[in-house]
């Protein structure tokens, strides 16, 4: 029993210590949005104020810089997922011993620095007088979160009952009608999760950004301008407003699903 209930305990402990690790910086960063401090920090506390939120409605670069990061964001979006979809649907039709090695080829964006892929799109690209910004951005960042989305939605195919998908042909379906009715929809949590990872993994890229992006700037790359030019707890009012945007958003998923499975149950 001694053991168990020890047991217990540093599991309790694990918990509470990974939380910690998980939201305490959070918590920081959003204590410092209220601080009359001129700098991001909690200590010392100047007093409660809410002029950071003013200061960063009067920041016009900033804003310029998160539409960019979105702009950019839904660029990728729109170019790694079908990307990663068809890698997926490939490498689950290749039964050769090419197989492991292309799957190795299409992973290899993923271990190659983000420095490297930003500096290789740009010299690449401007042999074709193609200099940086958002388009550029766009296709160095898709070179590599590409791979994230044929990833998951390789997990999922890997589950798929392929007797499904024969019994769909021997009906008299055509491969568009099987695709359509059949894969898609059993893809579809898969994704919709993709896509979520891969406009994040766009948001709040650095090192490619910084080599592809040319005059134009997003937010990651205006952020870092402004640490070595001074930072403000403007930026942290902007990380508070992301954060309850993005708590809003996701209640709003898990109160929408809950009430389709119930919906279904009581079906």
């Amino acid at each position: 029993m001694s053991s168990q209930r020890l047991l217990a305990f540093g599991l309790r402990f694990y918990v509470v210590v990974f939380f910690l690790y998980l939201f305490l910086p959070l918590l920081i960063m959003a204590a410092a949005t209220f601080n009359d401090s001129r700098f991001p920090t909690v200590t010392p506390w100047d007093g409660t104020t809410l002029r950071w939120f003013g200061e960063l409605a009067a920041d016009g670069g900033m804003w310029q810089a998160l539409g960019n990061s979105v702009i950019v964001a839904f660029g990728v979006l729109c170019l790694a997922v079908p990307i990663g979809i068809s890698t997926a649907l490939f490498l689950n039709t290749v039964s050769s011993r090419a197989k492991p090695f292309l799957y190795a080829l299409i992973l290899s964006p993923l271990l190659t620095p983000g420095v490297i892929i930003g500096i290789s799109t740009l010299i690449f690209w401007r042999q074709f007088g193609v200099s940086g910004g958002i388009f550029l951005t766009v296709l160095g960042q898709a070179t590599f979160i590409a791979a994230y989305v044929m990833l998951m939605v390789t997990a999922r195919l890997q589950r798929f009952d392929r007797t499904m998908e024969r019994a769909a042909l021997d009906l008299g379906a055509s491969q568009w009608q099987m695709f359509r009715r059949i894969l898609l929809p059993y893809l579809k949590p898969a994704i919709l999760s993709a896509a979520v990872i891969a406009f994040l993994q766009s948001f709040e890229n650095y090192n490619t950004t910084l080599f592809v992006v040319g005059y134009d700037t997003t937010l990651t790359v205006y952020i870092a301008s402004k640490v070595r030019t001074g930072l403000t707890p403007a930026v942290n009012a902007l990380g508070l407003i992301l954060i309850l945007v993005t708590v809003v958003l996701a209640v709003a998923y898990e109160v929408k699903r809950r009430r389709e499975e119930a919906a279904r149950a009581r079906a």
